[in-house]
C-alpha cells in the first residue's frame, strides 16, 4: 500500500537523511520511530532559522536545496492554504509523504494495525501531521472513504494516546462515507474501555448512524426495528447528557424549535452557559463539522420526537436528567492537550473562538502544533542557532488574536496584507518555475558513522 503516488513534477528523489527504526516488540506489537542523521539535523537547523526570519521565502529557498525536507514541506503547505492556493498546499503534503514513506523500515506495515510511533518524539511527529493534512484535503474534495481509512490508520498508530485526537473525527468521516455499520461497530467494541459516550461526537453519530441503518430497504425488518430503538435510546440520552448541542445545531440547519422546545429552559441559554469550558469546545467543534449531516428533513423529524420525549423526562423528574448535570459539572473542567490541538489543525471557527487564553497566548507552529511537554528529545540546536525567540503564526488563523489598534486595519494592516500577498504571489510563481537542485550523488549517502 502507497500512500502517494510520486509525480512526474517532482523533483527526483534522493536519501534524505530520516530513516526509521525498529526499537521494540511486545505483546505482537511493534514500536517504530524515524531518526534523522546528522546531514538531515543540520538542514532542520536552517529550517528553524527560516521559520524565526518570518519569510516564508527562506522556506522556499531552502525547498531548492532539500526538496524533500519534512518540515518544510509542511509549512509551506500551510502558507498556501491560508492563501487559498489548495492544489500547491495539497501537492506539499502529498510530497512530505512520500519522503517519509520512503524512510519507512521493511516491516513498518499500513494496514497491520500493530505499528506504532510514539508522538512524544518530534521525528515521529510529521507522519502524525502530514496524514491529517492529507485527510482533511481528501474529505474537501469529496473522498470521505479514503478520509476514513487514513483516520484509522492515524489512530492504529498510537490507539492509547491518540495525540490527534481523531477520535474526534472518526464519526463524522463514517457518517459521511455512509459507513454507518463500522461506526456502530466501533463504538459497541470501544465504549467499555474507552467511555466514547462521553465525548459529544460519539453520542450524537451513533444514534444517527442507527437511523440511517433503520432508513435502508435491504435490512431485515427484525434488524430495522433493532436500529430504530438504539437510535432513539441513544438520542435521547445524548440530549439529555449534552443539552447544549440542540439550539446551536438547530440554528446551523436553519431550522426554528417550535414553542415548547423554544420557551423550555432545559435547552435554552442556560445549557450553553453553565457548561464547563472544555465541554462547550467539544459541542462547538461537532456542531461546526457536523450539522450537515442533520439537515436531511427525515432526521430533523426524528430529533425533533425525541426532543419532544426527552422534555416529557424532564418534567417528570427522571433521575437520569440529575445525574447527567452532575457528571457534566465534574468533568470537563479542562480539555487534555491533544483535544487543542486537533481543535487547531481543525480550524473549525466554531470550536477555535471557544479556546484558552493558555492556548491561544503562544506561538502556534503548523509543523509541531501544541508540541506534548513530556517531549522525549533526540538532538536540540547548537547555541549558534538560537538566536531568538520564535513568534511566528502561520498558524494564526486557527487563533483568535488581541484586535488592531483603531486606523491599523485601514492603514499599515492594509500594507501588511498586501506585502504578504505579493510575497505569496511570487512564491507561488517561484515554485512553479523552480528547477530543483539535485544533491550530490553518494554510493551511501547515509553513511556508516556514528549519528548519535
Amino acid at each position: 500500500m502507497w500512500l502517494t503516488a510520486p509525480k512526474n513534477t517532482w523533483p527526483r528523489y534522493s536519501k534524505t537523511g530520516i530513516t526509521m527504526q525498529l526499537v521494540d516488540t511486545r505483546r505482537g506489537v511493534q514500536y517504530f520511530t524515524f531518526e534523522h542523521h546528522r546531514e538531515y539535523q543540520q538542514v532542520q537547523f536552517k529550517f528553524l532559522d527560516a521559520v524565526e526570519s518570518m519569510d516564508p521565502n527562506n522556506i522556499v529557498l531552502l525547498l531548492q536545496m532539500n526538496p524533500y525536507h519534512v518540515d518544510s514541506l509542511l509549512q509551506l503547505s500551510d502558507v498556501c492554504r491560508m492563501q487559498e492556493d489548495q492544489e500547491m498546499a495539497r501537492d506539499l503534503i502529498e510530497r512530505a509523504l512520500y519522503s517519509l514513506e520512503c524512510a519507512f523500515h521493511p516491516v513498518f506495515s499500513l494496514t497491520s494495525g500493530t505499528c506504532r510511533l510514539d508522538y512524544r518524539r518530534p521525528e515521529n511527529r510529521a507522519f502524525f501531521l502530514a496524514l491529517f493534512k492529507h485527510l482533511m484535503f481528501l474529505e474537501k474534495r469529496g473522498c470521505p472513504r479514503t478520509a476514513l481509512e487514513f483516520c484509522k490508520l492515524i489512530l492504529s498508530l498510537d490507539p492509547e494516546n491518540d495525540p490527534l485526537c481523531v477520535l474526534l473525527l472518526i464519526d463524522f468521516l463514517s457518517l459521511r462515507a455512509r459507513e454507518y455499520t463500522f461506526l456502530t461497530r466501533m463504538f459497541q467494541e470501544w465504549e467499555s474501555h474507552r467511555n466514547l459516550s462521553q465525548l459529544p461526537n460519539f453520542a450524537f453519530s451513533v444514534p444517527l448512524a442507527y437511523f440511517f441503518l433503520s432508513q435502508q430497504e435491504e435490512c431485515s425488518e427484525l434488524e430495522l426495528s433493532q436500529a430504530r430503538e438504539r437510535a432513539a435510546r441513544l438520542i435521547q440520552l445524548a440530549l439529555i447528557m449534552f443539552p447544549s448541542v440542540l439550539m446551536p445545531l438547530l440554528d446551523h440547519c436553519s431550522v426554528q424549535p417550535d414553542a415548547r422546545v423554544a420557551s423550555h429552559s432545559f435547552f435554552g441559554l442556560n445549557a450553553q452557559i453553565s457548561q464547563p469550558p472544555a465541554l462547550n469546545q467539544l459541542t462547538s467543534l461537532y456542531v461546526g463539522r457536523t450539522h450537515s449531516l442533520w439537515k436531511d428533513p427525515a432526521v430533523m423529524a426524528w430529533l425533533e420526537t425525541n426532543v419532544h420525549e426527552v422534555l416529557r423526562m424532564v418534567d417528570a423528574r427522571d433521575p437520569l436528567v440529575e445525574e447527567s448535570e452532575h457528571k457534566r459539572k465534574m468533568r470537563y473542567q479542562s480539555a487534555p492537550r491533544n483535544i487543542y490541538r486537533h481543535i487547531i489543525l481543525s480550524e473549525m471557527k466554531e470550536a477555535t473562538a471557544a479556546l484558552p487564553l493558555e492556548v491561544t497566548s503562544q506561538p502556534v507552529m503548523g509543523f509541531d502544533p501544541l508540541p506534548p511537554l513530556d517531549s522525549i528529545v533526540s538532538y536540540t540546536r547548537p547555541e549558534r542557532y538560537l538566536r531568538h525567540p520564535s513568534f511566528l503564526r502561520w498558524h494564526s488563523q486557527h487563533v483568535p488574536s488581541t484586535p488592531s489598534p483603531p486606523g491599523l486595519e485601514a492603514g499599515a494592516g492594509q500594507d501588511l496584507n498586501q506585502g504578504v500577498n505579493r510575497l505569496m504571489a511570487a512564491m507561488r510563481d517561484m515554485l512553479a518555475n523552480i528547477q530543483f537542485q539535485e544533491p550530490p550523488r553518494d554510493d551511501n549517502p547515509e553513511g556508516d558513522g556514528d549519528w548519535d
